[in-house]
């Protein structure tokens, strides 16, 4: 080989020959192949499964049903730790916002559950510390959840007149533990290889940097990346027709409200399942 010139991307094999009683070394050129390191799949600690929901909006005749899933799926075959993560959106847009909320906190009293917020959750809190923003969480839902415990003077269009008032009767016919269970819920929760959230992540930022802001609202930045995160990252908030598994994410948001699935995922080990 030429001096100066960069090295070919080669190995040499050598083969060592007696010349003359001497020592001699052959040699011939054969192709070198970078080996690349397989992607190992994201997997949750030993003897841990986890099941997984999102975006129930107020669909509590779809929540019952998914509880008895995993029941059943419990009582056929129990690993030692078991975690129920619900992603966040809770009220709005579907039938019983109230009931929703009455399941879970009952679940959480026998079960190990981890509650995040969405989207929904937040601006609600938005709305009731600012009246103006009212009209705009109507259109987003918020009329169903006022029906739910029993403020109907929404359906009557009192709310252009007199939104404080109306917020008012809100705050005072939601029970003390809803307000609590509200107040309560996280942005985030990591298991093993895997990062739970309502909404996705912001690329290019570390996971512990993330701003409650994307991890709540953020879409496309996130949905059209391929960045390989530090975690596998399983989230909702943005409807698909059935459950989504990409090399990076998975999204679970069936859109319940409107097609009547609410997707369950169950993950143990490195195995996902989405019924």
């Amino acid at each position: 080989m030429t001096s100066g010139r960069e090295p070919l991307n080669v190995a040499a094999n050598i083969r060592i020959t007696l010349v003359n009683g001497l020592k001699s070394a052959a040699f011939s050129m054969i192709p070198f192949t970078r080996l690349r390191r397989p992607v190992q799949k994201p997997k949750l600690p030993d003897g841990v499964r986890v099941y997984a929901i999102s975006d129930i909006h107020g669909c509590a005749h779809l929540l019952e049903p998914m509880l008895r899933v995993i029941d059943a799926d419990l009582a056929h075959r129990r690993p030692r730790h078991v975690v129920e993560v619900f992603m966040g959106d809770y009220i709005d847009r579907g039938p019983d916002t109230r009931l929703t909320l009455d399941l879970l906190i009952e679940r959480s009293r026998r079960s190990h559950t981890v509650f995040l917020k969405g989207n929904h959750e937040a601006f609600l809190a938005k709305v009731l510390h600012n009246p103006s923003l009212l009209g705009d969480w109507l259109r987003i839902g918020g009329a169903q959840t006022l029906s739910s415990y029993g403020v109907s003077s929404a359906v009557s269009g009192a709310e252009t007149n007199d939104p404080v008032s109306l917020l008012r009767d809100l705050a005072r016919a939601i029970p003390r533990s809803h307000v609590e269970f509200l107040r309560n819920l996280r942005p985030s929760f990591t298991c093993g290889d895997f990062f739970f959230v309502h909404a996705g992540v912001r690329p290019g930022v570390p996971l512990s940097e993330q701003q409650e802001e994307d991890l709540l609202w953020i879409r496309d930045e996130f949905l059209q990346s391929d960045e390989r995160f530090s975690k596998y990252i399983v989230h909702g908030h943005t409807p698909v027709r059935s459950a989504e598994l990409r090399p990076n994410r998975a999204n679970i948001d069936t859109g319940a409200y409107a097609t009547g699935n609410l997707t369950l995922m169950s993950i143990q080990g490195a195995r996902l399942l989405a019924v």
